[in-house]
């Protein structure tokens, strides 16, 4: 019996989604980290030229006659060219006084052991990237601290970094692509083996409980401990319950038949009536027993096995055959034939224990039911769907009561006197559904019951 089990999501997806996140995750501080050292490293080209621009200014500077003199070297601004057209400040402070350049262009602060500040301002609306230097000028009686501010404007700076980042994007997000893929990978390879072993399990047969010996990776070890663990336990409850069904059959039908032969053997030696009617009614009640006890255990049977089905290649037409020569016997009692109708080759996968004792059911109900001198007839026939088609002469089903004599212990309310136990047409649908079948009940309109058995 199959029942619906509760999912918790699925265990390929929880792994491919977290390794895909942590690859997504290491893409992003890939290019932050990358990006942040790109812009270190610019930054650090702009100020290196920044600094070198200065000092040839600064280099330039000379007292000459008690005064300052500055001639601008050309290589001072040209190194400071760039493809954007970066904009270009300069101060030159003496004393803080301004000599030459932008009144208000920013003066950071030079910390007393340093000769030079390289600092980020912002002037005009514009950030700046901002070096001052100083140098202290001697000449004669006469010693002076000249300052050059030098600072250039980011333009191309942005431009490079924005360069570097769409390619520290394409980089990362080839780097997520090849991890998602890989991760779908190494996903697909670690679920493979609880395929593997779900496939290795699946294809088993129903009696097949011997333990799972293939290699199995060291993280399935428990489940598959576990799982050994389980079929060894379940194929010990199956034997002790195959043994109970025939110990209990054997128990109960044993007894029961010495019983009626005593009964028997006592009717031929009495002679009074009333003693003979008391022993014919015993005798009776011994058979309703012996029949409802076998058919219980039947029933017992067929709810174990079609739990644990068998299908083998069944020639449906010889097992017919075999059925029909195995009741007639107590066919002829009661002047009763079989009309057995078949197709030259049906075949089909079934439980023949099953199949028969389905079989065994309807026909015994057919001979309880039909009239001495008639005829039962069983067509086996295979087309589009395979079918077994029981039909007697017997007085049919109760119309009111057709849909629930499949039913347990249900009997027409024509069954009065006959000996049943009502579970034969029960066992009978219950095999038909293990099969994936039907069990279809009606009355032919000249009169008797019609029991078709669909696979």
């Amino acid at each position: 019996m199959s029942s619906v089990l509760p999912l918790s999501g699925s265990l390929r997806n929880q792994l491919a989604v977290t390794l895909i996140g942590g690859a997504a995750i290491l893409a992003v501080l890939l290019f932050f980290v990358v990006r942040a050292y790109a812009a270190q490293v610019a930054q650090q080209g702009q100020d290196s030229i920044l600094v070198a621009s200065a000092a040839s200014i600064l280099d330039a500077a000379v007292i000459r006659n008690g005064q300052i003199e500055i001639d601008f070297p050309y290589s001072a601004f040209s190194i400071l060219n760039t493809p954007e057209d970066d904009r270009v400040f300069y101060a030159i402070h003496r004393d803080g006084t301004l000599l030459s350049g932008y009144q208000n262009l920013p003066q950071p602060h030079i910390q007393p052991q340093d000769t030079k500040t390289i600092v980020t301002e912002r002037f005009r609306d514009e950030t700046l990237r901002l070096i001052r230097i100083s140098r202290v000028l001697v000449g004669e009686n006469l010693r002076t601290e000249v300052f050059v501010t030098v600072a250039q404007t980011q333009d191309a700076l942005s431009v490079t970094l924005n360069t570097i980042s769409r390619t520290v994007a394409l980089f990362g997000l080839g780097f997520f692509v090849l991890s998602a893929l890989l991760s779908f990978w190494a996903t697909s390879k670690t679920i493979d083996q609880l395929t593997r072993l779900t496939t290795s399990i699946t294809r088993r047969g129903p009696q097949d409980l011997t333990p799972v010996d293939k290699p199995v990776p060291v993280e399935m070890v428990p489940l598959v401990t576990s799982l050994n663990t389980l079929m060894g336990r379940l194929d010990q409850s199956l034997k002790r319950s195959e043994d109970f069904i025939a110990e209990a059959a054997h128990r109960v039908r044993t007894p029961l038949a010495t019983v009626r032969a005593y009964a028997e053997a006592t009717l031929q030696r009495v002679s009074r009536e009333e003693n003979r009617q008391a022993l014919r009614s015993m005798v009776h009640a011994i058979d309703e027993s012996s029949r409802a006890a076998g058919q219980l255990l039947d029933h017992a049977m067929i709810t174990f096995r079609a739990d644990h089905i068998d299908l083998q290649e069944i020639d449906l037409v010889e097992q017919v055959r075999e059925m029909v020569r195995n009741l007639s016997p107590i066919a002829d009692m009661r002047d009763v034939t079989f009309d057995l109708k078949t197709d030259s080759d049906v075949s089909i996968a079934g439980d023949p224990i099953l199949l028969q004792n389905a079989m065994r059911n309807i026909i015994d109900n057919a001979l309880k039911y039909a009239p001495n001198d008639s005829v039962i007839s069983i067509t086996v026939q295979t087309g589009e769907t395979i079918s077994i088609t029981f039909q007697d002469q017997g007085p049919g089903f109760p119309a009111t009561q057709i849909g629930d004599l499949t039913k347990r212990f249900a009997r027409g309310s024509n069954a009065n006197g006959i000996i049943g136990s009502g579970l034969g047409l029960t066992i009978a649908q219950e095999v038909a559904t293990a099969h994936g079948g039907t069990l279809e009940l009606s009355n032919k309109p000249e009169g008797g019951a019609c029991v078709t058995f669909t696979f």
